[in-house]
């Protein structure tokens, strides 16, 4: 769970709508006085916005806003634990909550960072909306699942055979707990959250998949500033995947960096602190010069704080 230091003026949570009018979980952190720019975070399957605890700490004395949503079938947002009816529901939910982060902070530079499932969604839809993306400063892809991915194929085989006859089915996704990071301590928290769920459905299955093979089939469309970052031992989303995609990539402005012995959930492995030094360098390039500015104090630029 969020250890709310005092490094964090305030956090707020709420709700939004999504596809079909479903409230869904958001909460958002925010520096003491100014905001430089925002970051969006769409966790990854079984997953919730709590889990980036390194992330909001690392980057709220620098200024940064940070928002967090929960899709669909996650944490404390309602609907069955790994079921959508369409991939289409993610997709929009995202943009739902692009607008929201707009609407709250307008005419701030928004970052999107998705982690493994999150990171699927999240390309998904820059790909698929390009002119709404332009209005991001750039993306972030931790541990993205876009190639071979740690479940059992009779797994996989048979959420495929059952998706259209019986799309709630449901299984354990039977992934390793102690894939997720070498540190004891986080396995020990991961166990004990009430939140954290190893649930996914036939329709979720084979949904993933068809987008993930739209992701790959277009990647060379890809226009926005992206990095990719990936553990080199990732047993769960094998990092070979994202360095395909990576080299599909046309866009000049990539970057993709692969940490060797790191396990899936690199902002809480063992080396996470190398992670969001990396994750904050790249923001700081991509932030707008005008911001920038403001950061070495030579503006009086400000972003509204709510």
């Amino acid at each position: 769970m969020i250890d709310h230091s005092d490094r964090i003026a305030s956090r707020r949570e709420g709700t939004f709508q999504g596809v079909g009018g479903l409230d869904l979980y958001y909460q958002s952190w925010h520096p003491e006085a100014k905001v430089r720019a925002i970051l969006a975070i769409v966790h990854g399957l079984g997953g919730h916005s709590d889990r980036y605890t390194n992330v909001v700490q690392h980057l709220i004395p620098k200024e940064y806003t940070v928002y967090g949503l929960e899709l669909r079938g996650h944490g404390r947002s309602p609907g069955q634990r790994g079921y959508i009816n369409a991939w289409s529901e993610f997709r929009e939910d995202l943009g739902a909550f692009l607008e929201l982060i707009q609407t709250q902070q307008p005419g701030c530079p928004i970052f999107i960072l998705g982690h493994s499932l999150g990171a699927v969604i999240v390309l998904d839809y820059i790909l698929r909306y390009p002119q709404q993306a332009s209005l991001l400063q750039g993306a972030i892809a931790l541990a993205p699942t876009l190639g071979k991915v740690g479940i059992s194929p009779v797994r996989l085989l048979l959420g495929k055979m059952l998706s259209r006859v019986w799309p709630r089915f449901t299984l354990n996704t039977g992934i390793d707990i102690s894939a997720g990071s070498r540190d004891e301590q986080v396995l020990a928290a991961y166990a004990q959250d009430t939140l954290r769920h190893t649930r996914a459905t036939a329709r979720l299955a084979t949904e993933f998949f068809a987008t993930v093979d739209w992701i790959n089939a277009h990647a060379t469309d890809w226009q926005l500033p992206l990095l990719i970052l990936h553990g080199g031992a990732d047993r769960i989303a094998l990092p070979g995947g994202s360095n395909i995609f990576y080299q599909r990539v046309n866009c000049k402005d990539k970057l993709r960096i692969e940490y060797p012995g790191a396990y899936h959930d690199i902002q809480n492995d063992l080396n996470y602190p190398e992670v969001m030094v990396d994750l904050e360098d790249w923001l700081e390039r991509h932030l707008p010069s005008e911001v920038v500015q403001l950061g070495r104090g030579n503006a009086e630029l400000e972003f509204p704080s709510s």
